[in-house]
């Protein structure tokens, strides 16, 4: 039975049991205050250890009041969620989207190298719990991060920020679906891989030119890229049983998107395929593309540093192996291809190619031009032809 008492100017619990007797200040000096308090201590010790009063209780009581009555009933403190647990948790996570097929492995390293980085920023910061991971942490982060970045010899200007802090959103948003924070203390920076400013960045055609004149050993690669417009996951990955000369045809599942695409193959590329298999006679499971320089596979970043090598032969800058994928996007919409067929064959949704490769098509905003200035509008009526004449009623006469 629990009793509260005042001694001095504040009251006091009295607990007495067939097993012990406590005693403890309440921390107030009011007397219905001083009650209720008791009536919460007094149902928390009926409950048990298990009673979801504690953590109440713990906030309220004296900490000396506190930690006599809950070691009676053997309350164990809870620990307060970490980095180190959210990681934990994360990993497993990211492991069973792979075992579904939800995520790619390559995607799984890339978030690894962002909860790396995040790492070594807490250990600078000597920060471990969830609870002092906030807002203005994160932001110093974002700005820790981008030297970083900036560093390196590819850096483009630390576009990788966007995507490091996507990541980390995606990290903590995990956290809130289990409950370990209430909310998600990362502020997204834009949608990775998108630029409104830029949108695709097609080769031109006299960018095209110098590049076929310098392609050199990498003719394939080049030819490949050019007519496929595959990701550099994907052109590197690409087998030789994805490549159906009797069908004139490649078909794969994209590494990104799980998208499968047929994409039909263009004839000077199909007489290059047809050329470098009569040379290797390759196993259906080889790799299509490999590093003339060592005929071992091509590795994804070792395809990006060879675009960008024979960029740089052919006075081409930024290389890359993406604005291949823009290049083919750009050239089908100039050529009369629909939203559809382009989505189609680079296993995007109609949405992206409108949003991101039709905007810069300088032919169709000519022939909006063309349309607007030859065509009849609402400012030229007497084009349109003598209007019928009606009575009162609306109806022609």
């Amino acid at each position: 039975m629990l009793t509260i008492r005042k001694r001095g100017k504040s009251f006091h619990a009295d607990f007495l049991s067939n097993t012990a007797r406590l005693r403890g200040s309440l921390g107030t000096r009011n007397q219905d205050a001083a009650r209720r308090l008791a009536h919460r201590l007094e149902t928390a010790l009926s409950e048990g250890a298990d009673s979801n009063l504690w953590q109440e209780l713990k906030q309220i009581l004296p900490p000396s009041t506190y930690a006599r009555f809950a070691d009676v009933v053997g309350v164990k403190e809870k620990q307060l969620p970490t980095w180190n647990d959210l990681r934990q948790l994360f990993m497993a996570h990211l492991k069973q989207k792979i075992t579904i097929e939800k995520l790619s492995q390559a995607t799984a390293d890339r978030y690894q190298v962002t909860i790396r980085e995040f790492e070594s920023f807490l250990k600078e910061q000597n920060t471990s719990l969830l609870r002092d991971i906030r807002k203005p942490l994160i932001e110093t982060f974002k700005v820790w991060r981008l030297e970083r970045i900036k560093k390196r010899k590819y850096s483009r200007n630390g576009a990788g920020l966007v995507l490091d802090v996507a990541i980390l959103h995606r990290v903590f948003a995990v956290a809130v679906e289990s409950e370990m924070v209430q909310k998600n203390p990362v502020l997204m920076e834009g949608r990775p891989g998108e630029n409104q400013e830029k949108g695709a960045q097609p080769f031109s055609g006299n960018d095209l030119s110098k590049l076929r004149e310098h392609v050199g050993q990498d003719l394939l690669t080049f030819l490949l890229l050019r007519w496929t417009a595959l990701r550099g996951s994907d052109a590197v990955r690409l087998a030789w049983d994805e490549v159906h000369f009797d069908r004139k045809e490649i078909e794969r599942v994209t590494q990104k998107r799980k998208k499968r695409v047929i994409l039909p193959i263009y004839s000077e590329l199909l007489f290059v395929l047809e050329a470098e298999y009569e040379r290797r006679r390759p196993q259906p499971s080889d790799p299509v593309l490999i590093n003339p320089a060592t005929d071992k596979p091509l590795t994804r970043p070792r395809l990006y540093q060879r675009m960008l090598a024979l960029g740089r032969r052919a006075g081409v800058p930024s290389a890359h192996p993406h604005r291949f994928r823009d290049t083919l996007a750009v050239d089908m919409l100039a050529r009369g291809a629909s939203p559809y067929d382009v989505a189609k064959v680079l296993g995007d949704t109609i949405e992206t190619v409108e949003r991101h490769y039709m905007p810069f098509v300088r032919e169709l905003r000519e022939r909006v031009r063309l349309i607007l200035e030859t065509g009849v509008g609402i400012e030229n009526p007497s084009q349109i032809g003598p209007r019928t004449p009606q009575n009162e009623s609306g109806k022609p006469n």
